[in-house]
């Protein structure tokens, strides 16, 4: 059907593993009409988990895309893999929903997968939904559940419908709102819907100053008053609407559908998108980017595909205008023309042709020639770049090497495309060690990439002792003036930069700034600089590890008219640089890992032990079934030597997850140990 922008939804499905996402997923094709028969996790026939891998785990590990149409609308599904390992897959379809789902298990309550994908979510502006899952199973608790969500989440949370039972009795829901179904409950599910029903009338005519005067008169509010200010509240995120579930046998997917279309917010309802406008020929200014169909077409690819056969496929959000097929864009990230060829929807691996995708839709193309995830598509004429989606920083390393000589041939390219495919995984050649490493979110997503080589491109390698990805900052201010001048027979350099440091707020990752006055360096020389610095940042001053959160001011400097030029100011700018750090109190940073461990209960004391030992900080425990669920955050060098010891100190029964939390400063003693492992690296290549 043709669809129009105010007729299309984008939700990302966001849960901790196991909790039901692709078989929500299976339940909204089937009832939708996209698919004719519903697959199964279990047997590996689903939209969603379509890769071997994702089939022989059983898991998801992909962001999928896939869309079904229910009543005039269209629904786009990004549905995210559970572990966060595969993080990045998540934030990349948050990036481009405009609303999440989340989904939590009625027997488990928030686990830490959906606290920190919801947190996310959150920190995105991104409303949304909670669906209580597996409200079959025979220890379901949908109060208590709801009472766990509005004390982590908070009181906006609102269950928008009630369960008529538990368990096997489960097979159906009352409406809260409109109060149908409310009659058939009985006893205290009863009371408690109809006490649940007052207080969110309540809430609802709260959100709406002249509707709670309204409301205060009359005692009562009209359904089309309640319904209105209920989807507005809604696509605020003011409201958050909690839904009991059973995808196993369906209950709740019809009412889950309604809400879709009724309450969440079409790419119309959102907030525009600002971003600097990339127009050669005027200054840099501000412009606003709305989900118009009749405005010039801007697009940002969020994932990127190799498919063995159709080659490279971008996904896209059309972010305005109209995206139409055998069309000519501009890749204003790297600013050069691009040509759609037939452009296409995705449902799993099915890819169905489409001659147009309006602002808000996601679409497709195959064989873009010189496009990567993030970078910005639009009209020729009106080139627009939106921000670099931020994707997490990876936080474990292994070194590998090619098994033989054919595989040492194909492995960089096997390695490049999978790059492409995945912005968390990294590769690159250690000068120290001369190592090749590869960095992740974790041990699984690593373990997965090299599954792939292998059965992709058929690349068998080594894994070598993982190697934790240290990075450099300061912590305080540094100053530095440094002159480069070489006169030796031909052409000579000179340059001179005046530079200082500060620290920036963790995370925020390197700023440079111009404060030269009255031309004392040229512009394109500061450009220099800039380039200079870049390259200095790889190595940094404690232990030659990147360094990161840091801001460059280049503020003053000398010229010669002959002698000075780009190279010069390249050179000067790095040794300034790396003065000016020397000089502020430069320290080694680690990565932090949160870390959750199941243990049984007599192992605690030897446990909490051995964590204290690892410099490891409890941070919460949890009684569950005889077990303790005890949260940590523990460096990630400590993790590498722990899960043999875990194994060991409870009879191989205690499991861990572990995903990265923040970079910290390494303790002085560890750190001189690190420093001097990394001097002796050195001392022995050389």
């Amino acid at each position: 059907m043709a669809v129009s922008t105010k007729d299309i939804r984008n939700i990302v499905l966001l849960a901790h593993s196991g909790t039901g996402k692709t078989t929500l997923t299976e339940n909204l094709l089937f009832k939708g009409g996209a698919i004719s028969k519903m697959g199964n996790v279990r047997a590996g026939t689903t939209v969603s988990d379509y890769g071997d891998d994702e089939k022989s785990r059983k898991t998801s590990i992909n962001l999928s895309i896939a869309h079904y149409e229910f009543g005039g609308v269209k629904v786009n599904i990004l549905d995210g893999p559970g572990y966060l390992d595969y993080m990045g897959e998540v934030v990349a379809g948050m990036n481009v929903a405009d609303a999440a789902v989340l989904l939590i298990d009625a027997t488990h309550g928030i686990e830490v997968g959906a606290g920190k994908f919801w947190k996310l979510a959150q920190r995105l502006n991104l409303p949304g939904m909670i669906i209580v899952n597996k409200m079959d199973k025979s220890n379901a608790n949908f109060a208590k559940v709801l009472e766990n969500v509005r004390g982590v989440f908070g009181k906006k949370c609102v269950a928008l419908y009630y369960p008529n039972a538990s368990g096997a009795s489960f097979s159906s829901v009352a409406n809260l709102l409109t109060k149908e179904g409310i009659d058939a409950l009985s006893g205290d599910v009863k009371d408690e819907a109809e006490m649940l029903s007052n207080e969110m009338t309540e809430s609802v005519a709260e959100s709406d100053d002249a509707l709670l005067e309204k409301y205060l008169d009359g005692g009562e509010l009209a359904a089309e008053d309640l319904n209105k200010a209920f989807r507005t509240g809604v696509a605020g995120g003011k409201i958050i609407p909690v839904i009991p579930a059973s995808m196993e046998t369906g209950i709740g997917t019809t009412e889950i559908m309604d809400v879709i279309k009724k309450y969440m917010p079409s790419p119309e309802d959102r907030p525009p998108v600002e971003i600097e406008s990339e127009n050669a020929d005027e200054n840099a200014e501000v412009v606003t980017i709305e989900a118009k169909e009749d405005a010039p077409f801007s697009a940002q690819v969020f994932k990127t595909i190799s498919d063995p056969y159709a080659g490279q496929i971008s996904i896209f959000r059309v972010r305005s205008g109209k995206a139409v097929t055998n069309q000519t864009v501009r890749n204003s990230s790297k600013n050069s023309p691009e040509k759609f060829g037939q452009l296409f929807y995705l449902k799993g691996k099915e890819q169905v042709q489409t001659q147009a995708a309006v602002a808000g839709d996601i679409a497709a193309a195959a064989k873009l020639k010189n496009t990567d995830t993030g970078d910005s598509l639009s009209d020729d004429k009106k080139p627009v770049k939106f921000k670099n989606i931020r994707f997490p920083e990876p936080a474990i390393s292994f070194s590998i090497k090619p098994k033989s000589r054919s595989d040492e041939d194909k492995i960089s390219g096997a390695l490049g495309k999978l790059m492409a495919e995945d912005p968390t995984f990294k590769m690159m050649l250690d000068k120290q060690t001369h190592e090749l490493v590869i960095s992740g979110m974790g041990d699984l997503h690593l373990k997965t990439i090299i599954s792939r080589m292998k059965a992709r491109y058929g690349v068998d390698v080594e894994i070598g002792t993982p190697k934790v990805a240290y990075k450099e900052t300061i912590t305080s201010n540094g100053d530095s003036k440094y002159r480069h001048k070489k006169q030796s027979g031909g052409a000579g350099q000179f340059a001179e930069v005046w530079m200082r440091v500060e620290p920036m707020e963790r995370g925020s990752g390197f700023e440079f700034v111009d404060e030269v006055v009255g031309g004392a360096i040229p512009k394109q020389l500061v450009g220099s600089c800039e380039k200079g610095v870049k390259q200095a940042l790889t190595d940094g001053t404690v232990a030659g590890y990147p360094m990161i959160d840091v801001k460059a001011i280049v503020y003053d400097g000398k010229t010669h008219p002959v002698d000075s030029k780009d190279i010069a100011f390249q050179i000067a700018a790095a040794h300034a640089f790396r003065e000016a750090c020397d000089k502020a109190k430069p320290v080694l940073l680690e990565p932090i890992m949160n870390v959750e461990l199941t243990v049984p209960e007599e192992n605690m004391g030897d446990i909490t032990g051995s964590l204290s030992s690892r410099r490891g900080r409890v941070q919460g425990m949890d009684s569950e079934a005889g077990m303790q669920l005890v949260r940590a955050k523990i460096p990630l060098e400590e993790m590498y030597k722990y899960a043999n010891e875990l194994k060991s100190l409870t009879a191989g029964r205690a499991t861990y997850t572990m995903s990265f939390s923040h970079y910290e400063a390494v303790p002085s003693n560890v750190a001189q140990k690190i420093v001097n492992e990394s001097k002796k690296a050195k001392e022995e290549v050389h």
